[in-house]
């Protein structure tokens, strides 16, 4: 029997402290798909791609797309796996290479559902990512530990229904943190 790990981050938010100035990842909210020994995967949720675009992505793919479909705002996932597709996603779950993160969240990057969103016919929520966010073993750990990093609940109505450039601050007022009052200093007791 596999022994689940109580420390896992999987479906969690990481929300970059203002002291984190890695320009990929500067003022970002991560949605933690897996998070296990061996490392951590997540889609960052509030950059939104200014030269790629779902039309640019479905003539790619050769798919038919419905009118509307096309202006579907692109996000930038993550520096790693830049060049694949990630659909993070509220029910329905069916897609062929879902996978759920919890209850009322998946995600896929199969065509299925990317031939679904271009039919008008996909998720009732959803973001389309380019890239994806990595850790190795215990690296997100110690940048946690470091003071790089919040983290705390999804909250799927902040991924689906607050404005990218606004996630930040929401998810960081949703933990009841004023981001202008954060000093970049760590404290240890």
């Amino acid at each position: 029997m596999e022994q689940q790990n109580t420390d896992s981050l999987k479906g969690q938010f990481l929300i970059s402290m203002p002291g984190l100035l890695d320009p990929n990842f500067f003022q970002t909210v991560t949605c933690i798909s897996e998070h296990t020994a061996q490392g951590a995967v997540g889609i960052v949720i509030n950059r939104v791609h200014s030269l790629v675009s779902m039309k640019d992505i479905f003539e790619e793919l050769d798919l038919p797309f419905k009118q509307g479909a096309d202006s579907i705002p692109v996000h930038i996932g993550g520096p790693v796996h830049s060049d694949e597709l990630f659909i993070l996603h509220g029910p329905p779950f069916g897609w062929e290479g879902c996978f759920v993160i919890n209850p009322s969240l998946g995600m896929s990057n199969t065509v299925d559902i990317l031939e679904a969103i271009a039919k008008g016919r996909g998720p009732e929520s959803f973001i389309v990512a380019l890239g994806c966010a990595g850790w190795g073993p215990d690296q997100l750990e110690t940048e946690i530990k470091q003071n790089a990093w919040l983290t705390g609940p999804i909250f799927p109505d902040i991924i689906f229904n607050v404005p990218f450039e606004g996630r930040w601050e929401a998810s960081m007022k949703r933990l009841g943190v004023d981001p202008h009052l954060l000093s970049n200093v760590a404290g240890h007791a």
